[in-house]
């Protein structure tokens, strides 16, 4: 029950980045005399970055804590009563309250609510073959899984790592783990590292990884980790090979955390995750929100619902939602599918869509692919990148980027983004007024020599 007549009471389940920054954005909206806000998070640590975690483990980043935004005693110093270690258990939709265990005594207890916010994250994805919870094997998706793995990579005493996956996080463990001495394989299902882009994109992030001392295994699946004697793994096999082993890191992709929502009836997408309105409600629920990694979202080039696990999206549920519970207003329109990524000193960068992904939903498209530096080509430490680019046949519309380059090359994507939510044509996209100086760019900037090669195509193809 409530504490007082009147007061209403926000229960947050999850407290990273979209639970916290809803119940910091509710409190802000609402004081402790008009608004309750209860939140449980399960493990050590709240408003974390993830992403930061491979360059804490590959030494870029020297301490754990600098990885925490903020920590239990900020949020509590701001009247919100976080209860760590606690899980809940079971949302009761009908009676409006929840269910938690704390997970170091194991008492339970139910909690009413008149709001709720489920921010519950997404679960790594740990392959169901022999040998996938053995010692040594780590998935990386909290602060307890890089403490794990380092804890793990400091017993080892070999210096053999193999990478299950070849995505963002893949592609950054193996560049952590190079860091740290080790010998590196990575196995990768696809025909290339880095699924996320065109295979003839992931190409060149291939060529650089095995350049940068990286064996990469391609068109190759996992089918069991092999133990020793101490119950270790000291290998993993393939169906063609096996690859010695002391220690696994999986980086196959994440699931949204969403057993909780659908025990409890709420509606889940085609990608398992929870659907919500523009402001963040679950769908058929106007006092329960989601956000961050376990619901779907919006994507505006192709206009279907999509999974994206991201920090930047979780932070901006959280502030809609934190809005909304509040007693104000705000929406969160969707996404264009933006990332940015490095291995070594090679960015890697992507937003809108690929061209199976314009296939699948319908678009025909031209795409073009340039080669142009980072700075003018006279300028010294000039390097090379290249730009891959999707326009819509006959309108011209901007489809998708994708950038592979040293210095400078990432960050570009970020002029594709803004043209991609303004829905504008390639062609127009060659008219933009961007910065140039020689340090910093050619006359024509990369992106807009792609963008007049894209608007020939179309206009060739029409």
């Amino acid at each position: 029950m409530n504490m007082s007549p009147g007061l209403e009471r926000l229960v947050v389940i999850g407290g990273d980045a979209a639970g916290m920054s809803a119940a910091s954005q509710a409190r802000r909206m609402k004081g402790p005399d008009e608004l309750e806000i209860v939140a449980f998070e399960r493990g050590h640590f709240t408003s974390f970055s993830a992403c930061g975690i491979p360059y804490w483990v590959g030494g870029d980043v020297e301490e754990r804590d600098r990885l925490i935004a903020r920590t239990p005693e900020e949020h509590r110093a701001r009247d919100i009563d976080l209860r760590m270690r606690t899980e809940v258990t079971e949302i009761d939709v009908a009676g409006g309250r929840v269910r938690a265990r704390a997970l170091d005594s194991g008492a339970e207890s139910w909690t009413s609510y008149d709001k709720l916010v489920i921010a519950t994250g997404a679960h790594p994805i740990r392959p169901d073959m022999p040998g996938a919870d053995a010692p040594g094997v780590h998935g990386v998706q909290t602060l307890d899984d890089g403490q794990a793995l380092i804890d793990s990579l400091t017993r080892t005493r070999g210096r053999r790592a193999v990478v299950v996956g070849a995505g963002y996080i893949g592609v950054e463990m193996a560049e952590a783990l190079i860091n740290r001495g080790y010998e590196v394989t990575v196995i990768n299902r696809g025909s290339e590292p880095m699924s996320t882009l065109d295979p003839d994109m992931g190409r060149l992030v291939h060529v650089a990884m095995e350049g940068m001392g990286i064996t990469m295994v391609n068109d190759a699946e996992v089918t069991k980790v092999l133990t020793g004697e101490d119950g270790r793994v000291r290998a993993v096999a393939t169906e063609d090979a096996e690859y010695p082993a002391d220690v696994v890191v999986l980086g196959i992709g994440v699931r949204p955390g969403t057993a909780l929502a659908e025990a409890a009836g709420l509606p889940l997408g085609n990608h398992r995750g929870l659907l919500t309105d523009l402001a963040m409600r679950v769908r058929g629920h106007d006092n329960i929100w989601a956000g961050g990694d376990c619901v779907e979202v919006l994507d505006l080039v192709s206009g279907q619902e999509r999974h994206i696990a991201l920090g930047t999206h979780a932070n901006k549920h959280g502030q809609v939602i934190g809005t909304n519970a509040g007693g104000g207003y705000a929406t969160f329109p969707g996404v264009v599918g933006t990332a940015v990524s490095k291995v070594c000193d090679l960015e890697i960068a992507r937003t809108g869509l690929r061209e199976k992904d314009a296939r699948r939903v319908g678009l025909q498209f031209e795409a073009v692919t340039v080669e142009s530096t980072n700075r003018a080509g006279y300028y010294p430490d000039s390097s090379s990148m290249t730009v891959k680019m999707l326009a819509e046949r006959r309108t011209g519309r901007l489809l998708g980027v994708q950038i592979v380059g040293r210095e400078g090359a990432g960050k570009r994507v970020d002029i594709a983004a803004v043209a991609l939510t303004a829905r504008m044509t390639v062609e127009q996209m060659t008219a933009l007024d961007l910065g140039y100086a020689p340090p910093f760019s050619p006359v024509w900037d990369p992106v807009l020599v792609a963008a007049r090669k894209a608007s020939k195509a179309v206009a060739q193809g029409s």
